[in-house]
């Protein structure tokens, strides 16, 4: 089983937003950012996780336990509902790939404990300095 630490980041509300995704497990440790363009805080949290169980299905990770500090994402895949149209979309897209693993966990963890997510959401952040909102590079 490998674990996963997601988290989405945004700059404004909504503004630039990145995800990061953290993965460990026996001799496995991988990290990766994306930026997503203008995205609110709890869109970029769907987003993280969309990304990270893409990356765990493209490298075989069929077993995961996926670790979050929100908990909008939490309950949300619990649930399998988001009231919000935005999110929703994003979970729709989730629940069909967790549906392809073998096992699926969730768990809401304190920020504290989801650091490096977080410093990889917020690297994310910094490659689209000079990107105004529209997405085109300014100066």
């Amino acid at each position: 089983m490998v674990e996963v630490y997601i988290d989405g980041a945004a700059k404004g509300n909504p503004g630039l937003s990145g995800a990061g995704i953290y993965i460990k497990g026996t001799n496995i440790q991988e990290k990766y950012f994306f930026p997503l363009g203008v995205m609110d805080n709890h869109e970029a949290e769907f987003a993280a996780l969309v990304k990270g169980l893409m990356i765990c299905l493209e490298k075989g990770y069929k077993i995961v336990s996926f670790r979050t500090d929100s908990q909008a994402v939490e309950q949300a895949v619990l649930k399998r509902y988001a009231k919000n149209q935005r999110y929703n979309s994003h979970l729709q897209e989730a629940l069909k790939l967790i549906d392809q693993l073998d096992l699926f966990f969730i768990k809401w963890i304190p920020e504290k404990q989801n650091k490096t997510a977080d410093e990889l959401a917020k690297k994310a952040l910094q490659l689209q300095k000079g990107i105004d909102h529209e997405g085109t590079t300014s100066g």
